[in-house]
């Protein structure tokens, strides 16, 4: 029964994700005229739908790896690559949304980093890739030692869970400030709520809830690996298949 409600959970997780992807790029190509890699705000489209699928989802996904029931026996090596490859593969999204949209800047002649959601946009990024960088060094690597890796491992948590929470607030303060920026000079601006302000913050709202879950799987779950030995009825998904 545990283990069936972990796997539903799972597909709401994967459903959630996938809407969110889905409604960024339907809003980019219905209201937003679609995509293009010239400098133009064409180009400028890919980075709200790159930045969710690679910080939000992907991200969200990989975080997630070692909540799977599978990867609690057995070799962790597997899962670390994983665990490790899904974060590069969420980081190299991110890199080339924010390639689309410092050339659309440059086309464009507008500012970098300005605004507070650019702040917390590359603070996000770069949080990123000094927790990659570390994760890969300390836990992937063979040299580093038990104790240092058990000292780490918290640390290492809480900031996963910070990065995605940034990643968050970027992606909310994102589609705030693009509705902004293209609903102030229209017959129906921003205030007023039109269509594309109603499917944009509902949007804002799907990412919320996916961020909240995964935080939820992350952090106040009792879905996760139990130490070597420690296998107890707090562990409900493994004594399922008992």
């Amino acid at each position: 029964m545990a283990s069936g409600r972990f796997y539903l959970f799972c597909m709401v997780l994967g459903s959630l994700g996938s809407m969110c992807i889905l409604f960024t790029a339907y809003w980019m190509q219905y209201w937003r005229d679609g995509f293009a890699w010239d400098g133009s705000v064409h180009m400028f489209n890919w980075h709200p739908v790159l930045m969710v699928s690679g910080m939000v989802v992907l991200y969200g996904a990989a975080s997630l790896v070692y909540r799977l029931p599978l990867s609690w026996v057995g070799p962790k090596l597997p899962w670390k690559v994983l665990h490790a490859a899904l974060h590069l593969l969420a980081f190299t999204f991110t890199v080339v949304g924010l390639v689309a949209v410092f050339q659309f800047h440059n086309h464009s002649k507008i500012t970098h980093l300005y605004s507070l959601h650019s702040w917390l946009g590359i603070t996000t990024v770069i949080f990123f890739a000094c927790q990659w960088s570390l994760g890969f060094a300390i836990f992937l690597l063979p040299w580093a030692s038990q104790w240092l890796r058990s000292l780490l491992k918290p640390v290492h948590v809480y900031f996963g869970a910070c990065i995605l929470s940034l990643s968050i607030t970027s992606v909310i303060s994102g589609i705030n400030e693009k509705l902004f920026f293209v609903l102030k000079n229209v017959t129906k601006p921003y205030s007023s709520l039109p269509s594309e302000a109603v499917f944009a913050n509902s949007t804002g709202i799907l990412v919320v809830a996916f961020g909240l879950l995964v935080l939820y799987v992350l952090l106040a779950s009792p879905w996760k690996r139990p130490d070597p030995g420690a296998l107890t009825d707090r562990q409900p998904l493994l004594h399922d298949r008992e």
